[in-house]
């Protein structure tokens, strides 16, 4: 974590009387922004872990209905894709994981009413750290690729809307995102590279 300071918290649910599962729930300096850190039960045949259980997540105060997976694969370190997200009434919260490899994932706040507007923190997320993130409606994210052929696993809260799809320059200096410098120069997309910067957008986004 680049920014701010993680209060750990821990929540339980009994399932039955004979299975407990415990997540790890670390706020961060963003409002909403929560890093995720599901159980692995391990023995000599490799591990088991519950990614996801609805009733679970409600009981730690994250209780939305995702209705789209995505899947992605980067091939190569240093590959950067973003800052994305939709704009209402299409807006997305993503949960955020990895299943091969590793990223480091920046969240940017642009409701445009936030106190914390335009600030950031990054998060290194990987299939080693078994961690996840949820990423509010109301924030934009990118990643790069730390690790070669990194699988990147997300759920979102609505549906992809090409219309709605928006971009935000990965290097916009009012944001001053601090990228991972021994990965510079990046490998971006045509729509990355020509993104604009927030202060030319009006993302739609209030605290509401």
């Amino acid at each position: 974590m680049e920014t701010g300071d993680i209060r750990v918290t821990r929540s339980a649910v009994a399932l039955d009387s004979f299975q407990t599962v415990m997540i790890d729930i670390r706020p961060t300096a963003l409002d909403g922004v929560i890093e995720i850190v599901p159980k692995r039960h391990s023995d000599f045949r490799g591990f088991f872990s519950e990614t996801w259980n609805r009733r679970i997540f409600a009981n730690a105060g994250l209780n939305f209905e995702f209705v789209q997976d995505n899947h992605s694969l980067t091939v190569e370190v240093g590959t950067l894709r973003g800052l994305h997200f939709q704009a209402p009434p299409r807006a997305q919260a993503k949960l955020v994981r990895v299943v091969r490899g590793a990223i480091y994932d920046a969240v940017v706040d642009i409701r445009q009413v936030s106190p914390h507007y335009g600030r950031w923190i990054g998060i290194e997320i990987s299939a080693a750290k078994w961690n996840q993130v949820f990423i509010p409606i109301g924030f934009a994210h990118g990643f790069v690729t730390l690790e070669p052929n990194t699988e990147v696993l997300y759920k979102v809260t609505d549906y992809y809307s090409p219309e709605h799809e928006r971009v935000i320059r990965y290097d916009d200096p009012n944001i001053g995102i601090e990228w991972p410098v021994d990965l510079a120069p990046f490998k971006l997309s045509e729509k990355d590279l020509a993104a604009p910067a927030l202060s030319e957008i009006a993302t739609g986004f209030t605290l509401e």
